[in-house]
């Protein structure tokens, strides 16, 4: 069953979305990321100018096969994820995504924003009445 894991009080979504995906592909994980388009252009932007000194290499869920094979981190729009890419699923939409069963690990981020949390408090309750084990990161107690 996958697990789920809240990170809560996150300032910058996307900002934190690269720190993650820069700390997973140093450590050898392979990550897709879903969320709407406009969260994933922002990100695929970012992933090559946040950091001077890291490269994280990412691309679409369109690109042809041999690349996503390749590529540790793919970014798919809803309900593209493709659960044989990569152990780790992050959500960067405001639903619970499609699809995410197979994988071993989902991550959430959530906002400070109260819509943020509205929609985090929505997609605690669908996983745990799944019966999913939910860990909780919150950002604003860690410092």
């Amino acid at each position: 069953m996958t697990e789920i894991a809240f990170h809560f009080n996150v300032g910058d979504p996307l900002a934190y979305a690269c720190r993650l995906l820069r700390k997973a592909h140093g450590v050898g994980t392979r990550v897709t990321v879903v969320g709407p388009q406009t969260a994933l252009s922002w990100l695929d932007q970012s992933l090559w100018s946040f950091s001077t000194l890291d490269f994280v290499p990412h691309c679409l869920a369109d690109a042809p096969a041999q690349v996503r094979a390749r590529t540790p981190i793919v970014l798919a729009e809803g309900a593209q994820a493709a659960p044989g890419h990569a152990p780790v699923l992050l959500n960067l939409g405001e639903d619970v995504p499609a699809g995410f069963e197979p994988f071993e690990r989902l991550i959430e981020l959530v906002g400070t924003a109260e819509a943020d949390r509205q929609h985090a408090r929505a997609r605690w309750r669908h996983y745990a009445a799944h019966g999913h084990s939910i860990t909780r990161h919150d950002l604003a107690a860690s410092g």
